[in-house]
């Protein structure tokens, strides 16, 4: 076996001790019952894609019923969901795997169709940069409320559901995110206008995470942020607001930031002339008080231990874990040339990739026969792999 890094362990400042520094992310998988409860097809894939892993993190789950972004999602919006995220924190508690539940609001990164006839809902009534986008209504300011009391409730859910950790979602553009994107929040209230004013909607829902994590969690509980470095928008999220707010989240006494890109070491989408990765920019602002997991196509042990070499100590494999389940398990035994890279249509019945899931990642590689053979092709798409 050898020498690597990512096989060592890693405690957190919350206490919860990981088996080894390899997370799998929340990957979008469409597989769960339209009303958000997990079916058996779901609870297969999590039993087949875990137990190598240190850290386990679900595909997201919503929390409330105008939270859901598309068919085939998780939900923690209401206590009757309890016994399903059980199922789900029991499946992938194997061989000593951290089960984490991703939790959001998909906010105008949803449509009236999947909301049953409601209108989306963001910080204001401005519609996202895509085909087909509806205008969302704006929230209230107690609607804003209740929203963070939501996110409140799915923490204690998680809890309550055997989970050793929530990662809230302000990634990938949904609300979290939108609130802190002057694209999206236009508001002149206390939750928008100033830098520091759109960070105020994430902070609230990072305290209150706090307050129920201290309040109900009877063992080491873990409390992760996720978040997207840059929007193209204009206006958008750029590097430097991302910097302010990661200095901002060093000081919340999170466990983990999560850098949600389809390429580990991409550098800047709308500064072309700066060549050095964000990860390292990020990384800075951070400082040793909030550490990082770094995704996006790392595939090969030598690629996994180069984001261990900068001083990250946490790296996700995304599209690769669903190839290789036992990527883990092969490394430790010295049988990397066995590792599998790609994915055959044949390949996905054995790997419990049920058809919705098959079509989505297809949809995103061009291909409909196998994934994972254009690296490049996949780098440019992961992002929407992520949940």
């Amino acid at each position: 076996m050898a020498n690597y890094q990512f096989l060592n362990t890693y405690k957190f400042r919350s206490g919860v001790t990981l088996k080894n520094r390899i997370v799998i992310p929340p990957m979008t998988e469409t597989m769960s019952f339209h009303d958000g409860n997990v079916t058996q097809d779901e609870i297969d894939y999590f039993r087949i894609h875990t137990g190598g892993a240190g850290l386990f993190i679900t595909p997201v789950a919503n929390v409330n019923a105008l939270g859901k972004g598309f068919e085939g999602e998780l939900s923690a919006a209401a206590d009757q969901f309890i016994p399903s995220l059980s199922r789900v924190a029991h499946a992938i508690h194997q061989n000593g795997t951290k089960a984490v539940l991703q939790i959001f609001s998909a906010g105008r990164m949803s449509n009236s169709q999947v909301l049953r006839g409601y209108q989306p809902v963001s910080a204001s009534a401005i519609p996202a940069v895509r085909p087909g986008a509806e205008t969302p209504r704006a929230l209230t300011d107690e609607e804003v409320e209740q929203t963070i009391a939501d996110f409140g409730s799915a923490v204690q859910r998680a809890i309550q559901a055997g989970f050793d950790g929530v990662e809230l979602h302000g990634a990938n553009t949904y609300l979290l995110q939108q609130f802190f994107s002057p694209h999206s929040n236009r508001r002149d209230d206390r939750w928008g206008g100033s830098l520091e004013k759109r960070m105020a909607f994430p902070l609230a829902v990072i305290q209150l995470a706090k307050q129920v994590i201290q309040k109900y969690a009877v063992k080491p509980f873990l409390l992760g942020y996720r978040l997207s470095p840059e929007e193209i928008e204009e206006p958008g999220i750029r590097i430097e607001d991302t910097l302010a707010f990661v200095k901002v989240l060093r000081q919340q006494q999170l466990d983990y930031l999560h850098v949600s890109m389809g390429n580990a070491w991409r550098t800047s989408l709308n500064d072309k002339s700066d060549s050095e990765p964000l990860i390292k920019k990020i990384q800075a602002a951070a400082g040793v008080d909030l550490p990082l997991i770094s995704v996006g196509n790392l595939r090969t042990p030598a690629e996994v231990e180069k984001v261990m070499a900068t001083g990250i100590p946490l790296a996700a494999l995304g599209q690769e874990s669903l190839a290789e389940p036992h990527w883990v398990q092969k490394v430790m035994a010295g049988a990397e040339d066995q590792i599998r890279y790609q994915i055959s249509a044949a390949d996905a019945p054995d790997l419990g990739i049920q058809l919705p899931f098959w079509n989505f990642l297809t949809n995103l590689t061009g291909s409909k026969d196998e994934v994972g053979s254009n690296r490049k092709q996949d780098a440019k798409h992961l992002d929407k792999l992520f949940s």
